[in-house]
């Protein structure tokens, strides 16, 4: 039983240390660094988003790429969560081929969370280096929590 423990503490360790690696170079989430602006076409229509549309609630801003495992396993986490009205959320396309592919990415999950098209400015901008990766913002586009890769709806939960 001491063994066992030991061993769950010791993968608990490395597990974190893998995660603040991989955090290192996100953007701050102190809650005073404010969210980078965009302005962003949607998936599904002609029509744009943007940040400033977000202010007054806190959002998860979701980036991710359609070749990506993870986020084909981490997505739906966040689209139950977005669909049971539990949190604001937007998911941003990046290194993708052509719209194709992230339609049929969004077909395959059924997602129904707002999905917008992202471009090499906006990943520069929020500085993302792996998949999937996002960003909490509160009320007011300040960045209050990140993570990067898989999230369980628990885990988005407790990030709110």
């Amino acid at each position: 039983m001491v063994k066992l423990f030991a061993q769950l503490c010791f993968a608990l360790v490395v597990f974190l240390l893998v995660s603040s690696y991989q955090e290192k170079n996100m953007l701050a989430d102190s809650g005073t660094q404010p969210a980078p602006y965009f302005s962003l076409p949607t998936l599904s229509s002609q029509e744009r988003v943007s940040l400033a549309s977000l202010q007054g609630k806190k959002t998860v801003v979701y980036f991710f790429a359609p070749w990506c495992q993870v986020c084909k396993l981490s997505m739906p986490n966040l689209n139950k969560l977005y669909e049971q009205k539990d949190i604001n959320a937007i998911a941003i396309a990046l290194d993708y081929d052509n719209v194709e592919q992230i339609q049929k990415f969004a077909s395959d999950l059924d997602l129904t969370l707002p999905i917008l098209l992202g471009n090499h400015n906006i990943s520069a901008n929020y500085q993302i280096s792996a998949y999937p990766s996002y960003y909490v913002l509160d009320e007011n586009s300040n960045i209050i929590a990140r993570a990067v890769g898989y999230s369980s709806e628990l885990g988005l939960r407790l990030r709110l």
